[in-house]
């Protein structure tokens, strides 16, 4: 079973910046598209950004659409989220799923895969 594994998460002041990464193991990567989630307490999960495996075509959410970037590196079966101007509300943990589904899905019913998550803390 394929396992995915975020890290870069971590406090940072508002307007700053950090570069999250989501690893896969186990056997073979067979998610056709990936994406970025995210939890604030006592909130529901929300979508962020989602990229396709195969065409690199991306899709954000208006929240974080121009500050944050979505991008993979194929090879390595890694993907990332690199946030710029950080704003207190984007405090959450964030979580890497994948998916079967082609296209940019936008349901968390739609992953079927996820990871455990980082915490991102952004002060203001």
């Amino acid at each position: 079973q394929v396992q995915l594994v975020e890290s870069g998460g971590g406090l940072v002041q508002a307007g700053g910046s950090l570069r999250l990464s989501c690893a896969t193991s186990g056997r073979t990567f067979s998610s056709n598209a990936m994406a970025w989630w995210r939890q604030a307490p006592g909130k529901e999960r929300e979508f962020v950004a989602a990229i396709s495996w195969s065409t690199g075509f991306t899709y954000y959410a208006d929240s974080v659409k121009g500050r944050f970037t979505i991008s993979k590196h194929s090879a390595e079966n890694t993907m990332y989220l690199q946030m710029n101007s950080l704003r207190p509300e984007d405090t959450a943990v964030y979580y890497c799923a994948g998916s079967k589904y082609y296209g940019l899905p936008t349901g968390a019913s739609r992953y079927d895969t996820w990871g455990q998550g980082t915490q991102v803390t952004v002060s203001s």
